[in-house]
């Protein structure tokens, strides 16, 4: 906190801050400004709904503390920068950037809003650095929609790609460095991101679908056919990394064959094909670098992306990441980022702790789960009285208190 307290001019929004971030790193089954208030001790959740939406601080600046703070401590030669999107099902048409549209997390097309993020992933642990709120055509060709959520009437449209090309480049124009990008098909099927890449020397593994057409030196063909064209004996048996926090366990093994893409410039372009031991199932992925790189580098990168969906899950089971009950950008990207360092704290104690303090054979090493439990429990622990219990049951009871604070909700 003491990193970010610069970013707050007067001594209230930077205590107010403060309880806000250890309210997000609670035992909470429920994270947001009324939940938070009652467990902090305060009578209603006022101060936390200013500090979002009315309070003056800048939540970009926060998230160039919350970069630094993760390079400091998580730094590796080897780190790979992984761009991935998640969405959070909303209500109504209200909320900036909700519109129907496809998100993994439900697995379908719902009433969402979708965020893109970059995450630093290394081997001792992994962490978002940044983040920029997707705004869909039907509010970009809003003003009047833009300007009641927040946003300046002049927002453009930007596409994914672009946010993520957005993002890298401000990772790397601070003068921060990463082996790689990684990301998914979204990005690797956009020439355009690809292209901005190779302009700033970054290499990439991104994943493109098995449609995708690339051009060798026999001819431009689908990714799925040149699979086909592959011999037997050049695919290789590698692992793409140790099972994630979602349930896989042990190594994942694949095999894996490089082929060679024509290449008009300088530097070395590839198309890596995943194939899937058990069911043949095809993953593909294009891949730069300045200059020829093993098959196993690529595969370790392609492994990477993982790491993504296991900050996704403790971002938003640890931090209430996903939590936020907002409807204006201010508010939306103070909370995210917010999150972002609540969660980056436990990632970063974890990460020293495994060095200094190895777990004993038999026991599992530290998790940012327990480290979240001890920390609450051995430093924290807010204690209230039966009255203070009564005092929030009936302010949540009171008809016109209750109206004027969901009133309030719906102003941020």
């Amino acid at each position: 906190m003491g990193r970010i307290a610069g970013r707050f001019k007067r001594v209230e929004p930077r205590r107010r801050v403060r309880r806000l971030v250890l309210g997000l790193l609670s035992d909470l089954p429920r994270k947001n400004c009324w939940t938070i208030a009652e467990w902090a001790g305060e009578s209603t959740p006022e101060a936390r709904q200013h500090l979002l939406s009315r309070a003056k601080w800048n939540a970009d600046a926060v998230r160039d503390d919350v970069r630094g703070y993760v390079v400091e401590h998580l730094h590796d030669e080897r780190a790979v920068l992984v761009v991935d999107e998640t969405g959070d099902v909303k209500k109504g048409i209200g909320t900036v950037g909700v519109q129907r549209q496809y998100t993994g997390t439900a697995g379908r097309i719902e009433n969402a809003q979708v965020a893109v993020y970059l995450v630093y992933a290394r081997q001792r642990g992994h962490a978002a650095v940044d983040r920029e709120l997707y705004v869909p055509r039907s509010w970009t060709t809003d003003p009047g929609r833009c300007r009641a959520a927040g946003l300046g009437e002049e927002t453009a449209f930007a596409t994914k790609p672009e946010l993520a090309a957005c993002m890298v480049a401000r990772f790397l124009d601070v003068g921060h460095r990463a082996a790689r990008v990684a990301g998914d098909e979204v990005c690797g099927g956009n020439s355009k991101l690809r292209s901005a890449l190779e302009e700033h020397g970054t290499r990439y593994v991104l994943a493109v679908a098995c449609s995708h057409e690339a051009t060798t030196s026999a001819g431009k063909f689908r990714a799925d056919t040149l699979a086909k064209k592959v011999l037997k004996r050049a695919w290789q048996k590698l692992s793409a990394g140790t099972g994630t926090g979602t349930g896989a366990k042990g190594h994942r093994f694949y095999d894996w064959a490089v082929i060679d893409l024509a290449n008009p410039e300088t530097g070395s372009r590839q198309l890596l094909i995943r194939r899937n031991r058990s069911t043949s199932e095809l993953a593909c992925y294009r891949c730069y670098s300045p200059a020829r790189v093993p098959p196993a580098e690529l595969v370790r990168v392609a492994g990477s992306r993982w790491r993504v969906e296991e900050f996704f899950q403790s971002g938003k089971g640890l931090a209430g990441l996903d939590e936020h009950q907002v409807r204006r950008y201010a508010s939306w990207s103070r909370w995210v980022t917010l999150a972002m360092l609540a969660h980056t704290f436990l990632t970063v104690v974890r990460a020293e702790e495994h060095i200094r303090q190895p777990a004993p054979d038999g026991l599992t090493p530290l998790t940012c789960n327990e480290i979240q439990h001890l920390f609450i429990t051995l430093v924290v622990q807010p204690v209230h009285t039966a009255a203070y219990r009564l005092c929030w049951s009936i302010w949540r009871m009171g008809p016109e208190t209750t109206y004027r604070a969901v009133e309030r909700d719906c102003e941020i």
